[in-house]
C-alpha cells in the first residue's frame, strides 16, 4: 500500500508541476488577476517544496525492502552519479537568476534565453542532474522505494520536457527553435561542439 501511495504522490507532484508551468494557466491568471505574476512563482515554489518534502517524509515510513543485492561497485557508481548530478544542478542554477527562478525577486525581469555553459551542451541540465541524483540513490540503496522515485521521474520526463519546451518556444520563438536544432535535449553529444 505504501508503494501505491508513493506513486500517487509523485503523480500529483509531477501533474501540478506541469500544470503550474503551463503558459496557458499563466495567461489566464494574468488576465483574471493583475499582478498575480509577481506572486505566482513564489507560491508555486512553496507548494512544490512542501509537496516534495511530504513525499520524502512519506518515503521514510515505507519499510526498506531491497530488490537487489548491493556490491562495492554499485555503491561507488551510485555515489559518483549522485555527486555528478549535484554538481550539474549547482552549476546550472548558478546560470539562472535564482531569486527570479524561486519567485523571491523584488523586481520583475524579462526572461532571457540562456544558451551558454551547461546550457550549451544540453537544453535541460537541471533534469539531467536530477536523473543522475535519483539514479545514484537507487544504486546506493537498491530499495523498491528508490526504484519508484527513479521510475516516476523517468516516466514523467518526456512529458515535463515536452510542456517546458512548448512554453519556451512560445516565450522565445525563433531563437528557441534555433537553439533546439543545435543543442540536444538531455543527453550531451560527445566530441567537439559544432561551430556556427
Amino acid at each position: 500500500m505504501g508503494y501505491i501511495l508513493l506513486i500517487f504522490s509523485w503523480s500529483i507532484f509531477y501533474s501540478t508541476h506541469s500544470l503550474f508551468a503551463s503558459a496557458k494557466l499563466k495567461r489566464i491568471l494574468k488576465a483574471q488577476w493583475a499582478g498575480s505574476q509577481k506572486w505566482y512563482r513564489l507560491l508555486y515554489t512553496i507548494f512544490s517544496t512542501l509537496l516534495f518534502m511530504g513525499i520524502m517524509i512519506q518515503s521514510l515510513f515505507i519499510p526498506a525492502s531491497k530488490f537487489l543485492d548491493q556490491n562495492a561497485l554499485m555503491t561507488y557508481l551510485g555515489y559518483m552519479f549522485a555527486t555528478f548530478g549535484t554538481i550539474l544542478l549547482v552549476k546550472s542554477t548558478k546560470q539562472l537568476h535564482l531569486k527570479q527562478f524561486l519567485g523571491i525577486s523584488a523586481q520583475e525581469q524579462s526572461p532571457q534565453l540562456i544558451t551558454t555553459g551547461l546550457f550549451s551542451r544540453v537544453r535541460h541540465p537541471l533534469y539531467l542532474g536530477l536523473v543522475l541524483i535519483f539514479l545514484g540513490y537507487l544504486l546506493v540503496s537498491a530499495t523498491y522505494t528508490a526504484l519508484i522515485h527513479f521510475s516516476c521521474l523517468i516516466l514523467y520526463l518526456p512529458f515535463g520536457m515536452y510542456f517546458e519546451e512548448k512554453n519556451l518556444v512560445d516565450q522565445f520563438g525563433k531563437a528557441y527553435r534555433e537553439y533546439q536544432k543545435k543543442v540536444p535535449m538531455i543527453l550531451p553529444r560527445w566530441g567537439k561542439k559544432k561551430r556556427a
